[in-house]
């Protein structure tokens, strides 16, 4: 069987990356940390610029990483309402209401989500998960 150039290529790409850090199910911090400073020299590319093969590998190194995070540091299950979670978020990243308007397209609109007047939209809720790199499902 010959394999056409571009296949050679992603193989290549690929290959090169595990022989730089093996795709391996993680088991400590410190896996945890070397997989993500690794990860993250990828993922500043240009999602363009990557070839392929790295993309295919960053896919699965990904993976790797929300895995471990997913048993050894999830998301706390509370019996918050959305609204709740919302102005916790806002809080954290040290948002004004102003600020979160501004984030949604409508500066007022900031003021009437936070005191409950006005419920999330699906584009609001795909805006603020996209924005604080969470499930959409988070603000349901």
């Amino acid at each position: 069987m010959k394999l056409k150039r571009s296949t050679i290529s992603k193989r290549d790409d690929y290959f090169d990356l595990i022989q730089q850090h093996p795709l391996r199910v993680i088991r400590n911090e410190r896996e945890l940390e070397a997989a993500s400073a690794f990860a993250l020299q990828l993922a500043i590319k240009s999602a363009n610029a990557l070839s392929s093969g790295e993309s295919d590998y960053l896919d699965v190194l990904d993976r790797l990483i929300e895995d471990y995070e997913d048993i050894h540091h999830p998301l706390p299950l509370s019996k918050s309402t959305p609204l709740q979670r919302l102005k916790s978020l806002v809080h954290e990243a040290h948002l004004s209401a102003s600020d979160l308007g501004r984030l949604l397209g409508n500066r007022s609109l900031g003021s009437l989500l936070l005191t409950g007047k006005r419920a999330l939209s699906k584009s609001h809720i795909r805006i603020l998960a996209a924005h604080f790199k969470l499930d959409a499902g988070y603000f349901l």
